[in-house]
């Protein structure tokens, strides 16, 4: 079967790859996003779901940053230099998952008072949610075009290569 780089490194080395590169990011990015929920209806921005929120929005950032450099060095620029991509398919599943760093670290940085310091609350939950809106919209593209047969998009079929 043909698949883009996407869906073969989550396939490559069961289950750890899917845990690495895929559970451990939603599982972290869905308690963002549902934490989020809750401070929204109860406007308490101090309380533990807010505290859980905050942890969890870090540890995305931080963590995503290392699978971030890591596939850039060792995926994104090699196939982009090297012309392996699958076809244009291909290249947005993985560009796509690749920018999931602008959310999950921008949220980390606020979270962590590197941005918007003296910003009152209210503002920087704004920020927040956009984040968590934004990060869902770039990984939900990626997930849709990495389960894609690249072929579709006029990518090459990798059994006759």
């Amino acid at each position: 079967m043909n698949m883009t780089h996407y869906m073969g490194l989550l396939a490559d080395n069961q289950p750890w790859n899917l845990l690495i590169f895929m559970a451990a990011v939603v599982i972290l990015a869905e308690t963002i996003a549902i934490t989020e929920l809750g401070i929204l209806f109860t406007g308490s921005y101090n309380g533990r779901l807010r505290k859980v929120n905050k942890i969890s929005s870090i540890i995305a950032g931080i963590y995503f940053s290392g699978i971030f450099v890591y596939l850039m060095k060792n995926a994104w620029l090699p196939l982009t230099l090297n012309g392996g991509w699958h076809g244009w398919i291909d290249f947005v599943a993985v560009t796509f998952y690749l920018l999931g760093i602008v959310p999950l670290l921008g949220m980390a940085l606020l979270d962590m008072g590197i941005v918007m310091k003296n910003s009152p609350e209210r503002r920087k939950m704004k920020l927040h949610v956009s984040f968590v809106g934004l990060f869902l919209i770039v990984a939900h593209v990626a997930m849709i075009f990495g389960m894609l047969d690249p072929t579709l998009g006029g990518g090459h079929d990798m059994h006759n290569m």
